[in-house]
């Protein structure tokens, strides 16, 4: 698909940024605070209970993550080399969302107040009825300073949500198949941890277009919003439940596929920056030595694996990048992956179906097993709807989801070209990107 004709408009005149409610971050610590609080009352009952095996696994899974949001919160907002021995003691007890969470909050309500000088002039694009409509804007310390804590919580948020809620959800719910009983306070938790990983898979996919789209402001519809909630919802939560009832039939063999889906992820983009003969990128941290950014490294392609075990991480790593991403529209991968776990999904639900010994009371299980593919191909539609008509920027696709899937792009007419329009140079302008 074409991108729209016609000329660009002059930029206007850099205006002041206003801050904005910081609703992402109160969001993202209300999960953190809601899924730990849930996860201490369970505990108490599976102590009550005498079940320290399910306990053990309950607070692994809330203690792992958690730490790593504190390193993660250290690493972004750079204070191991600040002297702030309250924050430094807060993330020591596992409290840091919080205290950044009013950090946020106080800057905003100062913001405004009283004149600051700006640090920066942005420039970026915005798609606007067929045109591209440059936009400058001062950005002042109060705007850097939310940016700062808005892009630490987003990469809180996917971790929380990947190596946390994702596998606190499959165990809880592995417990109710086994029990065939879900009391108050399990639900519960499950239910904050799909919120969770949802919400996480909805960060991706706004990450994955500002990475791809850097030099636009982007924006997403209530529409665009609703269409990746109910695509995300429904891959990952009948995702999971496939690989919680094929693991009650095949207890052994769901190790061994979960660690192939991880190890196979993880090695790709390794195998790929290998073959490419390219050094290891540096502009990870100065201060990192060659082993300390190939410990960083390891450790992001991890998360990207395990949010490709659940779902389409909507991004591929490219380790000889600068970025680490790779920028370019594949509809050949996405195509791959979600051709290759439906087929995986199918076997995993029909060998459960075949091999259960278990009664279950009140269920049909042909008709649940016809839910759950029925579920994932429904995300699957949702997916196909945004990109072709709720993308942000789909007015730059080469080509689309239909010229894909009919295969115009490749064997009836020649590639069409995306939209590039250059840019008005003005010097004496900074561009910055915040």
């Amino acid at each position: 698909m074409d991108g729209p004709s016609g000329g660009c408009p002059p930029a206007a005149p850099a205006a002041p940024s206003r801050a904005k409610l910081p609703l992402g971050i109160v969001f993202s610590t209300a999960l953190f605070c809601g899924e730990g609080a849930a996860a201490a009352v369970l505990c108490l009952s599976y102590g009550h209970s005498d079940d320290r095996f399910w306990l053990a696994l309950t607070v692994f899974f809330v203690l792992c993550p958690s730490v790593l949001v504190q390193l993660t919160l250290i690493f972004v907002h750079r204070d191991l080399s600040r002297d702030r021995p309250l924050v430094l003691l807060m993330h020591l007890l596992q409290l840091g969302p919080i205290i950044r969470c009013m950090e946020a909050l106080v800057v905003y309500c100062w913001s405004g107040k009283e004149e600051e000088p700006y640090v920066t002039i942005t420039r970026k694009r915005r798609l606007r009825k067929g045109y591209e409509v440059e936009m400058e804007q001062e950005v002042g310390h109060s705007v850097r300073r939310l940016a700062t804590h808005r892009n630490a919580f987003k990469r809180m948020a996917v971790i929380q949500a990947f190596l946390g809620s994702t596998p606190q959800l499959t165990l809880q719910l592995y417990i109710s198949v086994l029990e065939k009983y879900v009391p108050a306070a399990r639900a519960v938790l499950m239910g904050i941890c799909l919120v969770s990983v949802t919400y996480g898979a909805l960060v991706c996919n706004i990450l994955a277009i500002q990475v791809k789209y850097d030099d636009y402001k982007v924006q997403l519809r209530p529409l665009a919003f609703l269409c990746i909630v109910l695509w995300r919802s429904l891959e990952i939560s009948t995702r999971v439940a496939v690989l919680v009832l094929f693991s009650t039939v095949f207890k052994h063999w769901i190790i061994p596929i979960a660690l192939v889906n991880l190890l196979v992820v993880f090695f790709l983009p390794w195998v790929q920056f290998w073959r490419s003969g390219t050094r290891l990128p540096d502009n990870i941290e100065k201060n990192f030595s060659r082993v300390g950014t190939v410990v960083v490294l390891c450790a992001f392609t991890l998360l990207y694996a395990s949010i490709n075990m659940f779902c389409w991480s909507a991004v591929q790593l490219k380790l000889a990048d600068r970025d680490l991403i790779d920028k370019s529209q594949n509809w050949g991968r996405l195509a791959v992956y979600y051709v290759a776990r439906l087929a995986e999904n199918t076997a995993l639900i029909i060998l459960w179906y075949f091999f259960k010994t278990d009664v279950y009371e009140n269920i049909c299980t042909p008709l649940l097993v016809v839910q759950l593919l029925l579920g994932y191909c429904l995300g699957i539609y949702f997916m196909l709807l945004f990109f072709q008509y709720l993308h942000p920027c789909r007015q730059l696709f080469q080509h689309n989801v239909a010229d894909f899937l009919h295969c115009v792009c490749c064997r009836r007419h020649p590639p069409g070209s995306p939209l590039h329009l250059q840019a008005p140079h003005e010097p004496g302008v900074r561009h910055s990107i915040v």
